[in-house]
């Protein structure tokens, strides 16, 4: 048995609950165990850390800090989301390196009792771990129903292999972790050229003709590569590539169908898991004929296609605190607002 620690992020407790529920069903028969952070908070995704560096990274650094504290002899902290990678891995790069900034981070961490230590952490994403911990023998040794006949597009996204700060992946344009992994489980992979290409990240907020062309791009190859499904360890790429791909469809006259699954759900099924538990039948483009061609029944999604896509919102500005409002603490940080 291993033990890390565990930073789940918002999005696999909402719109990827699969990514959750498969995570833990991967990860059992790896022996992996998963140490959830106690009181941990949203990592804040991409807009806040342009709007104020120290609240922002401070806000960041108190899970790194909350994980230092309940550490209890292990050091690595394993975030399966690609946002909340990057996050927690720049908050503890950018401290490290920069003293001053990290001095100010922990100044604001101490008005809730907390503080980190740059460093002292290793911030890791849970394909990285797999690959790297564990080892891909230790995968096909678990592997009790290959995904023979099952083509799929291995599908990184952007913010996993850069900037990488520790050099966990082969390459940054072009690793091939997730394609080892694939093959692992008897898949056969194909050679997709854009699996580190970026899937617009909340462009279908702000900009829809933009993120609906970067989505295409992705679908359109995989189709070409004749792929049955695409893989992704990312919940911000699977909700972008699947819940607007009608709307994308719509936008340009097509008609992709293309099942976007958590790398973490086709480890299940090739571990044997029934695909209930995995959360197949939570996707917006069904997986059921795909997943069919290997003999693996799934269930048909509540809400399929383009109807049930959310809808493009125009953007409403950024969301500003109210003026002279009272100083506030969120999360143990106290900060000054509306000044």
């Amino acid at each position: 048995m291993s033990e890390y620690i565990f930073y789940p992020g918002c999005s696999m407790e909402s719109s990827a609950k699969a990514y959750y529920d498969s995570t833990l069903a991967a990860c059992k028969p790896l022996g992996i165990v998963l140490k959830e952070i106690e009181d941990w908070n949203c990592c804040g995704a991409t807009e806040y850390l342009s709007i104020n560096k120290t609240p922002a990274y401070s806000l960041i650094a108190r899970n790194l800090a909350l994980a230092e504290k309940q550490a209890n002899g292990s050091r690595t902290v394993i975030a399966p989301c690609s946002a909340c990678y990057l996050n927690l891995s720049k908050a503890d790069h950018y401290m490290h390196e920069d003293k001053a900034f990290g001095g100010q981070v922990n100044e604001a961490l101490a008005a809730g009792g907390l503080h980190y230590t740059p460093g002292s952490l290793d911030v890791r994403h849970l394909l990285d771990v797999i690959i790297n911990d564990i080892g891909l023998d230790k995968v096909r040794e678990k592997v009790t129903k290959p995904l023979k006949g099952l083509r799929i597009a291995p599908y990184l996204g952007c913010m996993v292999p850069r900037p990488d700060y520790n050099d966990y992946c082969t390459d940054h344009e072009y690793p091939t972790e997730l394609d080892d992994l694939l093959a692992a489980l008897g898949a056969e992979v194909i050679d997709f050229p854009l699996k580190t290409a970026c899937c617009g990240g909340h462009m279908t907020q702000i900009g829809p003709d933009t993120a609906f062309e970067l989505i295409r791009r992705l679908v359109a190859s995989a189709a070409e590569y004749k792929a049955d499904v695409i893989a992704t360890v990312c919940p911000m790429c699977q909700m972008n590539l699947d819940a607007f791909q009608g709307q994308m469809n719509g936008h340009f006259h097509t008609n992709y169908k293309m099942p976007i699954l958590f790398f973490t759900q086709l480890m299940g099924i090739a571990f044997g898991e029934k695909p209930e538990k995995l959360g197949f039948g939570q996707e917006f483009v069904s997986a059921r004929e795909a997943m069919s061609r290997i003999g693996v029944q799934t269930p048909e999604p509540v809400a399929e296609g383009a109807a049930a896509a959310p809808k493009p919102r125009k953007p409403e500005g950024l969301p500003m605190p109210p003026p002279r409002a009272k100083a506030r603490k969120t999360a143990g940080i106290t900060e000054e607002v509306g000044k």
